[in-house]
C-alpha cells in the first residue's frame, strides 16, 4: 500500500481517503487479509486518527472491511447475493440454505402492518419468525403476519402453527406482491439473531401478498446491511407459496 497524501483533496477528507483505501482493497489486498494497524495507516496517508476511523467505519458500513475481536481489521468478502423472492416452506435442504421456521404465535400487529392488511390487523394475527441463513451464515430475519380469517383453526405449537400458517396461506394462492426496501437500525431481537450489535444497519424489506386483490399477509424481513446483496425477481405464484 503506497503513501497517498490527502491534505489538497475538495471533499471531506475521511471520503476521498475511503475512496483511496477501496482503491487499495481491491488491488493490493486478498479477502480475509488484515489490514495494518490505525497509527500505520494514518501516518501513511497523511491524516489523523479520527478521519481515519471514519473512513473504516464507512468502508465496514458498505461490507468491505470486518471488524473482529483480537484479529483487527481484515477485508470482507464479496456480499452475498440474496434472492428476495418467497420461498416460505423452509424445508432444510428444498433450495440449499434458506428460511427456517422458529416461532409462531397469536399477537398484535404493529399499526403499519395493521394498516398494511387494511384492517385486518386490528385483532391477534399469526406472527411467524424466521430466519434465513445463506453459507451457514445468518443473513435475515422475518416475521410474517397472517390474519386469523385467512388460516382458520391452527395447532398451538410454536413451530406446528408456522407451518400450519404457511399451509393455510398456500390455499389462498396470493396472485401479487407489493414490496418496499428501506434502510434502517437493527432492534435488539433481530441483531442477537443476525449475530450483529443493536443499532447496526439493516435493510428492511416489507412485502404485502394480495389475494383477489386483498390483502391476506404482510411480512417485515430484516437483512444484514453489511454482507447482503439483495436481487429481486418474481416468481410464479406456484413458486411463491410452494409447501
Amino acid at each position: 500500500m503506497g503513501t497517498t497524501r490527502v491534505e489538497s483533496a475538495p471533499e471531506p477528507k475521511y471520503w476521498h481517503l475511503k475512496t483511496v483505501l477501496t482503491e487499495a482493497l481491491d488491488s493490493e489486498f486478498a479477502v480475509g487479509e488484515v489490514l495494518p494497524n490505525e497509527r500505520e495507516l494514518a501516518a501513511r496517508y497523511g491524516v489523523a486518527r479520527a478521519t481515519l476511523r471514519q473512513a473504516l467505519e464507512q468502508l465496514e458500513l458498505e461490507g468491505r472491511l470486518q471488524r473482529r475481536r483480537g484479529v483487527g481489521t481484515t477485508v470482507a468478502p464479496p456480499r452475498v447475493g440474496v434472492e428476495v423472492t418467497w420461498d416460505p416452506d423452509g424445508r432444510p435442504g428444498a433450495r440449499g440454505d434458506a428460511w427456517q421456521v422458529d416461532d409462531c404465535r397469536l399477537e398484535a400487529a404493529p399499526a403499519a402492518v395493521s394498516r398494511l392488511l387494511d384492517g385486518q390487523g386490528s385483532g391477534p394475527v399469526h406472527a411467524l419468525r424466521r430466519v434465513r441463513t445463506e453459507h451457514g451464515q445468518p443473513v435475515a430475519t422475518e416475521v410474517l403476519y397472517v390474519p386469523g380469517a385467512v388460516t382458520g383453526e391452527v395447532p398451538d405449537a410454536g413451530a406446528a402453527r408456522g407451518h400450519a400458517v404457511l399451509r393455510a396461506l398456500h390455499g389462498r394462492a396470493p396472485q401479487a406482491q407489493e414490496r418496499s426496501v428501506e434502510l434502517g437500525s437493527a432492534r435488539a431481537d433481530d441483531a442477537r439473531r443476525l449475530d450483529r450489535l443493536p443499532g447496526a444497519p439493516v435493510l428492511v424489506v416489507i412485502t404485502r401478498y394480495l389475494a383477489d386483490g386483498a390483502p391476506v399477509a404482510v411480512a417485515v424481513a430484516t437483512y444484514r446491511a453489511d454482507t447482503c446483496r439483495l436481487t429481486f425477481g418474481e416468481p410464479a405464484p406456484a413458486e411463491l407459496l410452494a409447501s
